[in-house]
């Protein structure tokens, strides 16, 4: 019946979107692009003849706070091209004097408070993926990945080498980009492309953009974007071909079982090749992540297993086009289940070696679109895992305007030594799953639908309940957002490169949000939410039960303000502790709880020098009580140096016969960005679920563009019985150097 009202109502807001295909902002904005008459010197100046001539992109609109309004300041973008570059020129005027907000002068800067200048450009103009390159007042650049329309965050986990220049005078500041032409992908002979421009300004507390886009719509919503228009068809791109070898060494020592110091000492690297404009090839040999910035921790009161966000670039780039499958409830393909162990002493991540891998991603031609992912890892002895080869396929289909229907398979595959199958673990020879995904967009970027059926394989294949399967709908405008979802994992989906936290149920959830957006005062934006999520089984029901009333406030000034009241009920399938201690006090399996609580969140302004957000939730928590406090102080000397505390604490209070229970998660952090090009950055966790204090120092030289020297400490020490006894210790350097063929 729920599957029913949401198809229906999918259908509805379909036949609603086609009536209204035409562009909100409405008339197309375009810029034109003429190839260079003279060479251009990368200096900052835009004083050649060919930017002389060139056409200004002007009339920005304002985004932020207002979206109805031009911007405060002057921005004028223009954009030329040789054989080799694609160049762009901004001229960026002041609001107040040359004062900026620039927080660090690390690369891929992220933050609404942060001075900078963005370009987009959808090279295929398929409203589907583009690129963006950004830069700041302080000469630090940011390249990132845009993919599902633009309707999420920008990935700036894709690097690549460019050039830039900044000059800033007392009127103005101005970039100058250089952007190989190899370094896009995009379909020879072309002429236009998709393109947008924005640019964020602190001191003028504005974000501004060429195009009008909606508050309520990303700023990077392809289907808004206006067009850029080259002169004459663009020429294939020249071969791009980058190695990227390492070397790397290091000492541990595991004092904790009392095992000899392990030196070690590898060789290994990447390559990318572009095979076409469009497709291109990653390999890698041997890989080390020990440069990897370390995961923060995370205190669990929950039944379910906590998602870890995935931060090595090897498995980040094209992300979407690998992880973007399912939903938070069943993901097909979670790339941290490959060479990432848990140290059953610490609970702490750990690499688990991978000897190679390979990757080919991209598109075909403008309406296709493959992925194919091999990784071979090393067998873990101390965690019992054999060595696992691990593989996905997608082929992806662009239909409609922005649309997509993808079919994949994901593949996990022990490699054994022998024809008797042996090992001492609780896995299958081999898991499999293939799924199939349509994901709609209407034009005007306000409707969107995605549905996906997806069944797993294994040794033992029971033909019952290997499947997980949904639906789901959103409807946006500036006013208002409804989403509604439908889905399904059956008892028996196994999905063991995947994240499943949970098996066995169905789920509906709703939610919807009006806005509301007053004139001339502190206020940017308010309004309230209402959500509704309903879990039942074969069995039961009703397993759980959300119904929750809210309400947001955003602030000119950057700061924000929510309330929430919720009720909950669960009825426990199994037997469970929050507390997670060892004395066998449970919440019976078969049990059922209703309990309501109150959420709180405040978030300062992040422009001053000291911020801060606090969050956190009071009331009932199954048979008792809980007291949640949890988030994180700033102080900041900006550019060069930024203080930070992370907290979570947690207070439960059972009746007599449970437990209670005062989990304290704290991790301060120290970030110094002493240039452009040299980085230090320690972070401490202690955390007494786990009874661990871990210590994590980095230092980075950045001794040429996208070549990098690391110096990693870490530290792991007891809390309990022993405090600050050792666990274990190591120190690891890596050099890594991008060269392009």
């Amino acid at each position: 019946m729920r599957f029913s009202i949401i198809s229906a109502l999918c259908f509805f807001l379909f036949l609603y979107s086609t009536e209204v295909q035409a562009q909100i902002n409405g008339q197309l904005k375009t810029l034109h692009a003429n190839e260079a008459i003279d060479p251009i010197k990368l200096d900052g100046v835009l004083d050649e003849e060919s930017w002389q001539v060139a056409e200004k992109g002007v009339d920005f609109w304002q985004y932020w706070p207002s979206d109805s309004i031009r911007a405060k300041t002057n921005t004028e973008v223009r954009i030329t091209y040789d054989d080799n570059f694609l160049y762009v020129g901004a001229k960026l005027y002041h609001y107040d004097g040359n004062r900026f907000i620039i927080n660090s002068l690390n690369r891929d800067f992220q933050g609404p408070e942060i001075d900078g200048f963005h370009v987009n450009f959808d090279t295929y103009y398929d409203n589907t993926n583009a690129f963006n390159f950004a830069i700041n007042p302080s000469g630090a650049q940011r390249e990132g990945a845009i993919a599902d329309g633009g309707t999420g965050r920008i990935d700036v986990s894709w690097d690549n080498k460019w050039f830039s220049e900044v000059k800033v005078t007392e009127e103005y500041w101005i970039a100058e980009m250089a952007i190989p032409f190899k370094t896009l992908r995009y379909k020879e002979g072309s002429t236009k492309w998709g393109f947008n421009s924005f640019r964020l300004d602190g001191v003028a507390n504005e974000r501004v953009i060429w195009t009008s886009i909606p508050q309520g719509f990303s700023m990077s919503s392809l289907a808004l974007d206006g067009e850029l228009i080259f002169d004459k068809p663009l020429k294939k791109p020249g071969p791009n071909i980058s190695i990227i070898p390492f070397i790397a060494g290091g000492s541990s020592k595991n004092y904790e079982d009392g095992t000899p110091r392990d030196n070690n000492f590898a060789v290994g690297g990447d390559a990318k090749i572009g095979l076409t404009p469009g497709l291109n090839l990653d390999l890698t040999v041997n890989p080390d992540f020990s440069q990897v910035e370390v995961d923060r921790q995370q205190t669990n009161i929950s039944r379910f297993e906590l998602f870890f966000p995935e931060k090595r670039q090897f498995f980040l780039e094209n992300n979407d086009l690998f992880s973007n499958y399912g939903g938070e409830t069943s993901r097909p393909f979670f790339s941290r289940r490959i060479g990432i162990a848990q140290d059953t002493a610490t609970g702490q991540n750990i690499q688990n070696t991978i000897h190679a891998g390979v990757r080919l991603s991209g598109k075909l031609d403008k309406n296709w679109r493959i992925g194919l992912l091999n990784m071979q890892a090393a067998p873990d002895d101390k965690n019992g895992l054999p060595s696992f080869n691990y593989g996905m396929a997608v082929l992806q289909r662009k239909i409609f305007t922005n649309s997509t229907v993808s079919a994949f398979m994901v593949n996990k595959e022990a490699a054994f030594n022998d024809t008797e199958k042996t090992y001492d673990i609780g896995l299958d020879h081999y898991n499999r799953v293939l799924g199939s995904e349509f994901n709609y967009r209407s034009i005007n970027g306000r409707f969107s639908t995605v549905a996906y059926f997806h069944r797993s394989f294994t040794e033992v294949d029971t033909l019952n309940k290997e499947f997980t399967t949904g639906l789901t709908a959103t409807y946006l405008t500036r006013r208002f957002s409804l989403t509604s979802q439908f889905n399904e994992v059956g008892d028996d989906y196994t999905a063991e490169v995947g994240f499943v936290p949970r098996l066995n149920f169905k789920r509906s959830f709703t939610q919807g949000k009006l806005n509301f957006y007053p004139q001339n005062n502190g206020i940017s934006s308010h309004g309230a939410t209402v959500e509704y999520e309903h879990i039942w089984n074969d069995d039961h029901a009703r397993t759980d039960q959300l119904a929750s009333l809210g309400y947001e406030i955003n602030f000119r000034n950057l700061s924000r303000a929510a309330i929430k009241g919720t009720v909950d009920y669960t009825f426990l399938l199994d037997d469970f502790d929050p507390a997670r201690e060892d004395n066998g006090i449970f919440l019976a399996a078969g049990t059922n709880y209703t309990y309501k609580r109150a959420t709180w969140e405040y978030s300062s302004n992040t422009r001053k020098t000291v911020f801060y957000n606090f969050n956190g939730a009071v009331g009932e928590f199954f048979n008792g009580k809980i007291f949640n406090l949890n988030g994180n102080i700033n102080y900041r000397i900006r550019p060069i140096f930024n203080f930070s505390v992370d907290y979570n604490y947690n207070r439960l209070r059972m009746p007599e016969g449970f437990n209670d229970a005062d989990l304290f998660l704290v991790g301060p952090k120290f970030e110094f960005t002493f240039t452009r090009n040299l980085f230090f950055t320690s972070l401490v966790q202690y955390n007494n679920q786990l009874d661990n204090i871990n210590l994590n120092a980095r230092f980075q030289w950045r001794y040429k563009p996208v070549s990098d020297f690391f110096l990693v400490y870490t530290d792991n020490y007891y809390t309990s019985p022993t405090f600050l006894g050792v666990r274990n210790r190591a120190i690891v350097f890596k050099l890594t150097y991008w060269l392009n063929l």
